[in-house]
């Protein structure tokens, strides 16, 4: 297990236990994530709204949650997609327009590099642009493969399919993002 992962999976552990500082860590190790999944099935301004009643189920599900970082990435992206799918049942409608949210970059105190993370950020904002204009489900598979990082048998489970179905959606999904990015740089 990675660095990264075994403190997500200790700070999963220590919310479980009440620890309010630790519920923190993870909402901010995994928020920015789940925003830019739920983005990818609803559109603005619903979904800071969607993802906040995920935190909802989220943390009140938090103490029946059992296994480390990957399987916490997965479960949270599952709960984040049901909501959405709920949202837009209850509106009877799929998304006509998203665009990203520029209110994400929130003064929060980092010890990282400012240029280094407005780079990012930029790059981030970009990347999400162009993942809007994937089907679906090319989409989905893309942002749970490479945002979540989440294994194909995972990300089957999380939208409901074959691992195979995943891996050939983020497949296709990366060849046409890929195309995009050549003709955005064009």
């Amino acid at each position: 297990m990675q660095g990264a992962d075994r403190d997500l999976t200790a700070a999963v552990h220590a919310a479980q236990e009440g620890d309010e500082t630790a519920f923190g860590a993870v909402f901010k190790a995994v928020h920015p994530r789940l925003l830019g999944y739920v983005r990818t099935i609803v559109a603005e301004p619903d979904v800071e709204d969607v993802t906040a009643e995920a935190w909802l189920h989220i943390s009140r599900d938090l103490g029946r949650f059992s296994g480390d970082a990957d399987r916490f990435r997965g479960w949270t992206a599952r709960i984040a997609r049901n909501r959405a799918l709920d949202h837009l049942r209850a509106r009877g409608r799929r998304p006509q327009e998203t665009r990203a949210d520029e209110t994400l970059l929130a003064d929060v105190p980092s010890s990282a590099d400012t240029a280094e993370e407005a780079i990012a950020s930029l790059a981030t904002t970009r990347a999400f642009a162009l993942v809007r204009e994937l089907p679906q489900e090319q989409a989905e598979a893309v942002v749970l493969r490479t945002l979540f990082g989440l294994d194909s048998r995972r990300a089957a489970s999380v939208l409901g399919c074959r691992p195979g179905a995943v891996r050939t959606a983020n497949h296709r999904g990366l060849r046409r993002l890929a195309q995009l990015v050549d003709l955005a740089d064009d």
